[in-house]
């Protein structure tokens, strides 16, 4: 059930876009906030359907991408260590650090593994008593349940040599700092259906009202989509701001309380530093005291670490949604999948990847899928 054809219905599609060319009177900016609706976006056209005017802004939604190469870096001071068996997602092993990224150290002799969930970290480490092991806790609010699970698994555990990296993002601190930038252009938002699932959307309720902006919360399929900037576009049109849900087979206004008692056994929220952004207070989860033991950042003295940028990459532009792809001299030419110079060209949800994978400006653009044909990409679960 990872694609359900009626999700992706053309003959609904149409009638959607039919509405919000008639409802729309005037230009409005939208801005989605997760690497997986850019994607569905990007690829099935839906930016260039819109009424002239409607602009999708394609925010900081990837979590790979927000990472600042500060802590890639520290990733990669970690797992070049031989007493070391560093685990991560297979995405964040092509993120370009300052001098190397994590595939070309496993290349090199070190013992990188991708994993497919951080319980398989906490297993290694159970089965290599005489090996540090090391999770790459990377993700926005989604995938905080399961590793504080690994962290608290750990600790009954007793697995000394057992720690997390921990890089989470938090969304709602990220829109209010767009928000208050002077360069904010975002008139309404479509806030990512799978924060929404675990954590609620209470949180973006004081954030409509206070900056008078509608969030909906939306799905990753096409009709998921269209739905949630029709319903969008509807109360800017008259003139509302509230929070609205389109996910409705997925998403509670409470969330799911289960996943969030989890969350905050073993994390506090902090301040965090995002790639493009800088530092937004209160945007992140960091280990509680009681968990210390299993911090990475402490066990391994990584805490200061000096980074260097390619002066060609404009990756924090592109994740604020002050440019796009195309506005960067490097795209399709420097960097591309294969050769990336920054986290959005080779992150499986990066602004700059849907872009290259649409065929956007390398040539004769591509045509995009067509909606309700099978979709073969082999894309990773938003997280």
């Amino acid at each position: 059930m990872r694609y359900l054809d009626e999700y992706r219905d053309p003959v609904l599609a149409r009638k959607l876009l039919a509405e919000i060319h008639r409802i729309t009177t005037r230009p409005w900016t939208l801005m989605e906030v997760c690497g997986g609706q850019t994607h569905t976006i990007v690829k099935q056209g839906i930016d260039e359907l819109l009424p002239p005017g409607v602009r999708m802004i394609h925010g900081p939604g990837c979590p790979v991408c927000v990472t600042p190469l500060e802590q890639v870096d520290k990733a990669l001071a970690i797992a070049a260590r031989p007493d070391v068996i560093f685990t991560s997602y297979g995405d964040m092993l092509r993120v370009p650090g300052s001098t190397t990224d994590l595939i070309s150290l496993k290349a090199r002799g070190a013992d990188v593994r991708i994993v497919y969930s951080p319980l398989d970290a906490v297993r290694i480490a159970a089965a290599n008593a005489d090996r540090q092991v090391v999770f790459f806790a990377v993700g926005f609010e989604t995938t905080a349940p399961a590793n504080a699970m690994a962290v608290w698994q750990a600790t009954q555990l007793g697995l000394d040599n057992f720690s997390v990296l921990v890089s989470h993002v938090l969304v709602p601190p990220a829109m209010i700092a767009l928000l208050e930038s002077p360069s904010n252009q975002v008139q309404a938002f479509l806030a990512a259906g799978h924060v929404c699932a675990v954590m609620g959307w209470t949180e973006y309720e004081p954030i409509a009202e206070r900056y008078h902006v509608p969030i909906v919360v939306t799905g990753f399929e096409p009709l998921d989509l269209l739905e949630g900037i029709f319903m969008a576009i509807r109360q800017l049109e008259a003139g509302r701001a509230k929070v609205e849900n389109q996910y409705v087979r997925a998403v509670r206004r409470e969330g799911n309380r289960l996943a969030q008692e989890t969350v905050f056994r073993v994390f506090e929220i902090g301040e965090r530093t995002w790639r493009g952004i800088g530092e937004i207070p209160l945007s992140g989860y960091h280990l509680k005291p009681a968990f210390a033991r299993f911090d990475a950042e402490t066990k391994f003295a990584v805490e200061a670490i000096r980074t260097k940028e390619h002066p060609a990459c404009i990756a924090g532009a592109i994740l604020t949604g002050e440019k796009a792809p195309l506005d960067c001299t490097a795209y399709g030419v420097l960097c591309s999948p294969q050769q990336p110079l920054g986290a959005p060209m080779v992150s499986a949800e990066g602004t700059c990847a849907a872009f290259f994978a649409a065929g956007r400006g390398i040539g004769a653009p591509a045509r995009p899928l067509e909606i309700g044909a099978p979709d073969t990409s082999t894309r990773e679960v938003p997280r």
